[in-house]
C-alpha cells in the first residue's frame, strides 16, 4: 500500500499539469504551487512567535477549522495562525481571509517535501480538519513530536482504514496525538482497531459556525427588494441535476420567487442557469441596472453569479433546498440552511453525511428522488401550516441541540497547554 501511495503521489501533480490547459481547477491546483517554498521561506523567514498549524481540503473543511482558528486567535492573539489548502475550491475563495496570518496551498506529500516545509514553519500545533490525511506530512509531525489534533473526524466502515489492507492508512491514524469525532459510530470504527484512550466524541465545529453567522446576520437590501413579500425557495449550491429537477416548477409557478445559488459559477454554468430558468435575472444584472421595476418585473428567478453570500441567503427562504445530492458527490450543507428554522430539501445522494440522514430523523427534512417529489414536496410545505411550522421549528432545535464541539476541542487544547509548548 505504502507503494501505491508513493506512486499516487508521483502522479497527481503531473496528471494535473497535463489537464491544466483544460480544466481551470487543475491550472490553479498547479499555479497555486509555483515556487511555493521560495514564498514559504520569504513568509517565515523574521517569524519569531508561535505558529499553529491548520489544514483543510477545501472549503466546507474551511468553515468546520474556522471556529477553532478564531478561538485561538481570541485567545491567544500573539500566536500565528499558518492555513493551508489542498483544494483550489478552498484557497481561491479564502485566500484573503483575514484570521490567518499566512494561508497557503499545501505542497504535494513526499518525504522530502514534509522535512523541508517543517523546517521553514515550525509549528508548535497542528490541526488537520475532517479526514484530509498525508502521510508524509503526519509521519513528521511524530517523529518532530509535535501535538497533532484531527478535528470533526468523521469515518465509515468502507474506508481504507478499516479494511484487511489498511495498515498504511493505520500508520497515518497513529501519529495524531488525539482524534475529536463527529459521532458514536466514527468512535466505534476507530475502537475496533485499537483506537480507545486518544478519541473523543465532540461532534461537528460546523454547527457552531452556522449558529455564529445566523447570530450576525445582515441583511441584503437587493434580497429584500426582489422578494418583497412572496413566498421564496433558495436553492444553495446547485449544480446541473438539480436546476434540473427545479426548473419545471419554478417556470410553472411565477407568483414563487426562487433565488438560484449555483456551486460554480463560470459563465458556461450561470449561462446554462438562464437557459433552464425562464423567469431569471442576475444578481449582477440587478446591481448594475437598479432594483427599479422594470428590471425585476416578470421575473421570479434570481440567479446568484457571485461566491460568499449563500449563508445570509437561507435566511430568506421559505423553504431552503439544498444541491449536490442527485450527483455522486452527495448533499452539500444542509446546516447552513437549517439553522434559520427553515424546512430542508435535498436529493436522493445523502447518506454519507449524518447531518442530512439526522435531520430527516428529526422531522426537519425531505428527500426528493425526482421533480415530481420535489413539486409534491414543495406543495405541501407551503400549503400545510402545521406540517411547515413543525418542519420549522425541528430544523432549528436540531442545529442548537448540536452547538458546543469548539469548546470541548479548546478545553483539551488549555488543559493539555498545547498553545504554550
Amino acid at each position: 500500500m505504502n507503494l501505491i501511495y508513493n506512486i499516487f503521489i508521483f502522479l497527481y501533480p503531473k496528471a494535473a499539469w497535463l489537464i491544466s490547459s483544460k480544466n481551470a481547477k487543475a491550472r490553479q491546483w498547479v499555479a497555486g504551487r509555483k515556487n511555493i517554498f521560495q514564498l514559504l521561506e520569504s513568509a517565515f523567514s523574521n517569524n519569531q512567535e508561535k505558529v499553529i498549524w491548520i489544514h483543510c481540503s477545501s472549503l466546507g473543511e474551511f468553515e468546520q477549522g474556522r471556529p477553532i482558528i478564531e478561538a485561538i486567535k481570541k485567545k491567544e492573539p500573539s500566536h500565528k495562525i499558518l492555513l493551508t489548502f489542498f483544494s483550489p475550491s478552498g484557497y481561491e475563495v479564502r485566500k484573503d481571509y483575514p484570521g490567518a496570518d499566512w494561508i497557503f496551498y499545501l505542497p504535494m506529500d513526499s518525504s522530502i517535501h514534509a522535512k523541508k516545509f517543517y523546517a521553514i514553519v515550525r509549528p508548535s500545533l497542528i490541526i488537520f480538519v475532517k479526514y484530509e490525511f498525508w502521510y508524509y506530512y503526519l509521519n513528521e509531525a511524530r517523529q518532530r513530536s509535535i501535538p497533532l489534533l484531527l478535528i470533526s473526524g468523521i469515518f465509515r466502515e468502507d474506508q481504507p482504514f478499516f479494511k484487511w489492507y489498511g495498515s498504511f492508512h493505520k500508520q497515518m491514524l497513529e501519529c495524531f496525538t488525539y482524534l475529536f469525532v463527529q459521532n458514536e459510530s466514527s468512535a466505534a470504527l476507530l475502537n475496533s482497531i485499537g483506537f480507545k484512550d486518544n478519541i473523543a466524541i465532540c461532534g461537528d465545529t460546523r454547527f457552531d459556525r452556522v449558529l455564529d453567522i445566523a447570530e450576525q446576520f445582515t441583511a441584503i437590501e437587493l434580497i429584500e427588494k426582489f422578494i418583497q413579500n412572496d413566498q421564496v425557495i433558495v436553492a444553495g449550491s446547485t449544480w446541473t441535476e438539480d436546476d434540473e429537477e427545479l426548473d419545471h416548477f419554478a417556470n410553472t409557478h411565477p407568483e414563487i420567487k426562487f433565488i438560484i445559488a449555483p456551486h460554480d459559477i463560470d459563465e458556461e454554468r450561470i449561462e446554462e442557469c438562464l437557459s433552464l430558468y425562464t423567469n431569471s435575472i442576475l444578481y449582477s444584472a440587478i446591481i448594475n441596472t437598479g432594483t427599479d421595476d422594470e428590471t425585476i418585473d416578470g421575473k421570479n428567478v434570481l440567479i446568484i453569479d457571485n461566491v460568499g453570500m449563500l449563508s445570509r441567503l437561507y435566511k430568506y427562504a421559505s423553504i431552503c433546498y439544498v444541491g449536490g445530492a442527485f450527483g455522486d458527490d452527495g448533499v452539500h450543507n444542509v446546516l447552513e440552511a437549517a439553522v434559520y428554522s427553515k424546512p430542508v430539501v435535498f436529493g436522493p445522494e445523502y447518506d454519507k453525511y449524518f447531518e442530512a440522514i439526522e435531520l430527516i430523523d428529526a422531522d426537519a427534512a425531505f428527500s426528493i428522488d425526482n421533480a415530481l417529489e420535489a413539486e409534491a414536496v414543495f406543495d405541501q410545505l407551503l400549503k400545510d401550516e402545521d406540517l411547515y411550522k413543525r418542519m420549522s421549528s425541528n430544523a432549528g432545535q436540531y442545529v442548537r441541540s448540536k452547538a458546543g464541539a469548539t469548546e470541548k476541542i479548546m478545553n483539551y487544547i488549555y488543559e493539555k497547554r498545547l498553545l504554550t509548548i
